[in-house]
Formats: C-alpha cells, sequence, structure tokens
C-alpha cells in the first residue's frame, strides 16, 4: 500500500472523530496501520474503510491501557478487506467439519431465510417505503397484527401497501415492535431525532457520579482482571462484549432459558465468553446479579430502552450498588430524541438513517434496498467496546462512574459521513478462501461442533487479539467471577 493510501485513511474523517472521542495524547507516526481498501461489497459505502477506522481506534483505546500496565505502547493494524468481513454474518466465514473431515460453510436456516424475505422495504399506499422487522417470533406476531396480514411475501407487501408509511411506523411502534419508513439522508437530518443525533458524538461518554481512581488489576492484556456483564442478545450488543474478550476481559453472558435467541448469531459471538442463566424476574436471581455487579468493572445493557431499568437494574442503580462501573448501552435509536423509546435493528436504522435509499439509487434499483451485510450492528459493537475501554481508562486515571452510549442509528449516520464510492459494481460479497484461510481460527469440541470462523482482526503486536476457551453453550457456566 502506497504511504499516501496509508496516510489518507489514518487520516480519514472518521477515524480523526474518534480520536477527537477519545481525547488523549497524539499518536506517534507509525502506532496504526490500515492497509487496502473498498469495495468487498456491492454498496457505494465505505464499510470496510469505516470498519477498520473503528477498529484501529478500539486498538489504540486498549493501547492506552496496556500503556498504563507497562509504560509504553505497542503497534496496531487493520486490513480494510478483513474488516469489512466482520459484518459478514455466517455464511462462508462460519464453517463446520463434517463427517469426512471437511469444514463446509454452514447454511442459513429456514427461519433466517424467511426473516430475510418478509423484513425488507415495502411500498405503502402514498408512495413511501417502509421496512417492517420480523425478527423473533413474538415481535414478528406484533407486525401482523398491526398489518393484519399472514406471514408471507405476498401478505406483507399487501398490507403494508394499505397504510401510510409514516402511519404504520407510528403504529408499530405503539405496538412495541420494530419497524422504519424509509427516509433519504437528508430528510433524517431534518428530522427531529436526526437532528437529535447528529447533534451528539457517534459515541458518548458521559461521567455520571464520583468515585476514587481504580488502577487496572495484574495482567498480561489491555483488559486482563476486568470484568464485563454482557446482559445483549443478536449481534451489536454480544459484538461490543466479544472486543472486550478479545482483549483479555472476564465476559459473562447473562440471559435466561425463556428469552428468544437466534442460535446462528448466539454462536458466532460468544467467542471468548462464559454464559449464566439468571432470570432477574426471580428474586434470589436478581439478587445473585446485584452480587456480581458489586465486583464488574463493565455492564453492557442490549435491552429495549428502560427495560432493565424498570427491573431495578438501570445505570444509576447500578452505579449506586457498585461506585466506578462502566455502564455501556446499545440500541437502536440513541440517547435522546423523539425516538428513543422505540426498539430496533440493524435494517431499522439503514431504513430511516437513509442507507436503505442510497443503496437502491446506486444500484439504480428503483426502490431502496439493504446493504448485503449488517454493518450498522457490527460497527456499533466495535464502537461500543471503543467506548467502554477509554472510560475504563479515565476511570483508572481521575476516577468517576461512566455511561458509555451507542446506537445503530449513531453508526448509520458515522458510516454516511465517510463518504461514497462508485467502483463497487462487480464486488465478490465474500472473501476467497485464499484471503479467508489466514484468518480462520479453529474451535474444536463445541457444542455446535467442530468450527473455523473468522477470527479477530484487529492486529496488535504485544498482546494479540485471541478468543480463550471453547465457544460455550448457552447457561454452561455458573455465575461468578474467574479469579483475578
Amino acid at each position: 500500500m502506497s504511504e499516501k493510501k496509508l496516510h489518507s485513511v489514518l487520516n480519514s474523517t472518521g477515524f480523526k472523530e474518534l480520536m477527537d472521542i477519545r481525547n488523549g495524547p497524539a499518536l506517534a507516526a507509525d502506532e496504526v496501520r490500515i492497509t487496502g481498501s473498498d469495495p468487498l461489497y456491492t454498496s457505494p459505502f465505505r464499510i470496510g474503510e469505516t470498519a477498520a477506522a473503528a477498529l484501529a481506534a478500539r486498538g489504540v483505546a486498549a493501547n492506552d491501557l496496556w500503556e498504563m500496565r507497562n509504560g509504553y505502547r505497542q503497534t496496531v493494524s487493520v486490513d480494510v478487506k478483513a474488516a469489512a468481513a466482520t459484518s459478514l454474518y455466517g455464511g462462508n466465514m462460519t464453517q463446520c467439519r463434517d463427517e469426512h473431515g471437511v469444514y463446509q460453510p454452514i447454511p442459513y436456516s429456514d427461519a433466517m431465510k424467511h426473516m430475510v424475505s418478509l423484513t425488507q422495504p415495502w411500498q405503502a399506499n402514498d408512495g413511501r417505503w417502509l421496512l417492517p422487522h420480523t425478527n423473533l417470533a413474538h415481535l414478528e406476531q406484533r407486525i401482523l397484527d398491526v398489518i393484519q396480514c399472514e406471514s408471507s411475501v405476498a401478505s406483507i407487501r399487501d398490507g403494508v401497501g394499505m397504510w401510510h408509511a409514516d402511519k404504520l411506523e407510528d403504529a408499530i411502534a405503539d405496538a412495541f415492535a420494530c419497524a422504519g419508513m424509509v427516509r433519504t439522508p437528508e430528510e433524517w437530518l431534518e428530522h427531529p431525532h436526526g437532528a437529535y443525533l447528529a447533534s451528539r458524538p457517534v459515541v458518548e461518554i458521559t461521567r455520571i457520579d464520583d468515585s476514587p481512581p481504580e488502577p487496572l488489576p495484574p495482567g498480561a492484556a489491555p483488559l486482563s482482571g476486568v470484568r464485563v456483564l454482557d446482559l445483549t442478545r443478536i449481534l451489536a450488543g454480544p459484538t461490543a462484549g466479544l472486543g472486550m474478550a478479545e482483549h483479555g476481559a472476564d465476559v459473562l453472558m447473562v440471559t435466561a432459558p425463556h428469552l428468544p435467541q437466534v442460535p446462528s448469531f448466539v454462536r458466532d459471538t460468544s467467542h471468548g465468553k462464559r454464559s449464566c442463566y439468571l432470570d432477574i424476574a426471580k428474586a434470589e436471581e436478581a439478587e445473585r446479579l446485584y452480587e456480581l455487579v458489586k465486583e464488574s468493572d463493565v455492564f453492557i445493557d442490549g435491552y429495549r430502552p428502560h427495560r432493565l431499568a424498570a427491573h431495578g437494574f438501570g445505570a444509576d442503580e447500578l452505579i449506586a450498588r457498585r461506585p466506578g462501573l462502566v455502564h455501556v448501552t446499545v440500541n437502536c435509536f440513541g440517547s435522546g430524541g423523539p425516538f428513543a423509546s422505540r426498539a430496533g435493528w440493524d435494517q431499522v436504522a439503514q431504513a430511516v438513517t437513509g442507507i436503505c435509499h442510497t443503496q437502491g439509487e446506486a444500484l439504480e434499483a428503483g426502490q431502496p434496498k439493504l446493504t448485503p451485510v449488517f454493518m450498522c450492528d457490527f460497527l456499533t459493537g466495535f464502537l461500543a467496546t471503543f467506548g467502554a475501554m477509554v472510560a475504563l481508562a479515565r476511570r483508572a486515571r481521575e476516577g468517576g462512574s461512566y455511561r458509555v452510549q451507542v446506537s445503530l442509528c449513531q453508526s448509520a449516520m458515522f458510516l454516511q459521513r465517510q463518504g461514497l464510492i462508485d467502483h463497487f459494481h462487480g464486488a465478490p460479497n465474500k472473501l476467497t478462501p485464499e484471503e479467508f484461510e489466514p484468518l480462520a481460527v479453529v474451535d474444536e469440541g463445541t457444542v455446535y461442533g467442530d468450527l473455523k470462523t473468522l477470527g479477530p482482526v484487529l492486529k496488535m503486536s504485544e498482546t494479540p487479539c485471541v478468543w480463550s476457551g471453547t465457544t460455550p453453550a448457552l447457561g454452561s457456566s455458573k455465575a461468578v467471577w474467574l479469579p483475578r
């Protein structure tokens, strides 16, 4: 890669924006190296370059913690194509060994294919477009009840066609389900919610209470000895926990047997973590979670806004029990604004912020289109890990309890701020086997079989990102912390 190209990537608006949020000492010229360029996907968006910038920023935040431990820094590198591939959920990026000892791609489930077929932009009777999100059976049923249709492409299409798009968007939100009216980027920025988000940083880090400084515990990796409670499901939040595990944290996933999951999403975002069951609706199990919180460093909340707070696990309640906690919120619509209480998914964020409009226009499709990958989910996860580590560094230096807030819509807006490319037609949409193999890691003996999957793509010279242990089954660990 030419020095000119390397310089332009490191000085991209995205990387600089994140370094401004870090607000730390200037970096040495040779600390961060980003190589390669888009496109991997048939999309005008700089998916790989934006993901690489976020991962590089995460590496810098990890380096800040590493320097606190050791007094010196290490080098950080990311390849753009590999970073882009992190958004390629499943497919050729997760393979399972068959009875002949050959690793084969794991096909998408019929349920996933059906969800994808329904979760698309459909034209309303006012000429606008609306995307209903049908992942998870109970949320799909709420959509069907509002639209009064069946679970089929034809019925969803015809049902949406009976409504005005904005009225249907509101009706679905009122039913505690998820949908988004397709807007242009300009319409979104003029909307009160888009305008609110545009006024806020893409990663909001707020000191919300005082507490003494907390030096990092002893350890060989940036997050060694750091304890993370991961109360998230389905891609963005779990990706945040995954990133912390890659830097050495003890990440304990907390869920309950009755909560709906997407098994393949669990499989692909649980590497390096442990998993326990606690039902916070039961007093004894809620108390056990409180005890875990008292000995934790980071709490990641991926629930619908205010849902955990209703059970006594909001940021203020947790910080009262554990001063110095870093509380991370991962949601669709961000920290405030008129849509702040609404739930949503990657595709909803793409619809409302203008990504669907631009993608369809660039493809000359005659209608809005989703990008080929869930890039809002993974980008949000990278940014959450970055924000949590920046907050941990501030806690170590200055003390305090912190709130870190990231969202799918903010990530979508961040991606759009990086500009567009025009040479994406004919992009392969996946890595070749020759590109995949050097990046792959093998995880044998998991509950899912022997796996080969895309490994951590952020490279650090002294503390390589790794996944410890075997990808766990849900509920397979006790609700306890590992010894420091």
